[in-house]
């Protein structure tokens, strides 16, 4: 008898290391999965940006693009992933960082770490998306020089302190202020729509954007299909991007074995997301094209969405998701056209979709959350509307003191913006070696009666 107990505890435990070991391998190839899908998000940004922008400067706001992704991941590599596990609680930084430094045997093919490749690249995915919202409100003057430093203080310092305190499960501003912000409206959107505000104001607006006596003009980018097909694939990516937003369950994992947690620890699953992602996105939708009947703003209403309800997305239910989306969906026009008053000249509305929409989504949840747990636990703070507001705050102090200060140094030194010269001919022509349309574009041809 005793030889078969003996025989049973070992089948029992060789099941539970198999299964630990499945569970690892799925967990793994889980966010392996989030990495590709919010490329698709860069994909989509390239293709907004080089629709929203005039034939002369296709090829130079692209390139511009694809440089904020190839910079921002050795950087992130380099420094930002330290950032984030250093200082969730201010100064001085903790502990946990050791194994984020890059000489690290963590930091690559190491076979007793299964996990940290898969979480810093989806991380490194955010801090590539955070430069690729800021990219495109700067299109069609700025230097490629100046944006390249810009993104990279952007997608490696600036945003990964906001992660640090308020996506982090240690995090000064969960733990004291009961901060919730599960799909990063703050820690992401927030923050680079802000810090593209900061820049803005240095950069000044693209010429002819603005009459004498203020009025704005209309320069229409040169593609609207393409800039709408990018917007598309910025949804699709966004999937990917709420996936690496939830922890797999299990051993190891989550605080939970058998459940999905947010990165606070509180529990979810991915049926709210399936719910609440499509109820989102058809929410913005429909309030940006009631108000205002615009194809661009219509699909811009997309994003508002999502990001309007993403503080939230783990809980919220989904007619309530859809209401806040409406309603971010309609805030968009409006807030862009505050903006142009006073002479901002956001090339993709970025400040209004992504740092506007963004405090109005932290902030919504400080209503509708209000009373949920921020952390898994006893005696945890609590959300509430004040610890959402100083979220929100300290998010778009984040953005916008960087922006401003760093793009200001490099305005003084002349290194911002091209030259008048060079804008008035095009960027592409004068910048690039290489044409986007070589045989032109056909005009279309008037309607006939």
């Amino acid at each position: 008898m005793e030889e078969q107990l003996a025989t049973l505890t070992e089948q029992v435990a060789a099941l539970q290391g198999s299964a630990a070991v499945t569970n690892t391998m799925v967990a793994e190839v889980f966010y392996y999965l989030t990495i590709p899908l919010m490329v698709i998000i860069h994909a989509g940004f390239l293709a907004y940006e080089m629709g929203a922008s005039r034939a002369k400067n296709v090829l130079a706001s692209g390139i511009k693009n694809i440089l904020a992704f190839a910079y921002v991941i050795p950087a992130f590599f380099f420094v930002g992933w330290w950032i984030y596990w250093a200082f969730p609680s201010g100064l001085p930084f903790g502990s946990d960082a050791g194994f984020a430094l890059p000489w690290s045997e963590s930091m690559g093919p190491f076979l007793g770490d299964n996990s940290s490749g898969v979480f810093w690249g989806a991380f490194a995915l955010f801090a590539a998306t955070t430069a690729s919202i800021f990219s495109g409100a700067v299109i069609e003057r700025i230097q490629t020089t100046a944006f390249i430093i810009l993104a990279v203080v952007l997608g490696a310092v600036a945003w990964v302190i906001a992660a640090a305190w308020g996506w982090h499960a240690n995090g000064w501003l969960v733990t004291n202020f009961g901060f919730h912000d599960f799909g990063a409206a703050g820690v992401v959107h927030t923050v680079a729509g802000f810090f593209a505000l900061g820049v803005l104001i240095n950069l000044g607006p693209r010429i002819g954007k603005f009459n004498k006596d203020g009025s704005a003009n209309n320069l229409s980018g040169h593609n609207m299909p393409f800039t709408i097909t990018g917007l598309m694939l910025i949804i699709v990516g966004f999937w990917g991007f709420l996936m690496a937003c939830a922890i797999f369950p299990g051993e190891g994992w989550s605080w939970y074995g058998d459940n999905f947690v947010t990165i606070y620890g509180t529990p979810m699953t991915l049926s709210a997301l399936a719910f609440n992602i499509l109820m989102a996105f058809a929410g913005g939708i429909i309030g940006a094209w009631v108000f205002t009947r615009d194809p661009f703003w219509m699909m811009s209403g997309a994003l508002a969405g999502i990001i309007a309800t993403a503080s939230g997305l783990d809980v919220y239910w989904p007619p309530l998701t859809f209401l806040i989306a409406m309603a971010g969906g309609i805030l968009l026009k409006p807030a862009a056209s505050v903006l142009e008053r006073f002479r901002i000249d956001d090339a993709v509305g970025a400040v209004t979709v992504h740092g506007t929409i963004g405090v109005f989504g932290v902030l919504m949840f400080g209503i509708w959350g209000a009373g949920y747990p921020a952390l898994q636990g006893e005696g945890v703070a609590t959300v509430n509307f004040i610890g959402q507001a100083v979220g929100a705050i300290t998010c778009i102090l984040l953005g916008l003191v960087p922006g401003y200060v760093i793009s200001l140094i490099l305005k003084t030194l002349g290194l911002l913006r091209v030259g008048e010269a060079a804008e008035l001919a095009g960027l592409d022509p004068t910048k690039v070696p290489a044409q986007a349309y070589p045989e032109g574009i056909a005009a279309s041809e008037p309607a006939s009666d």
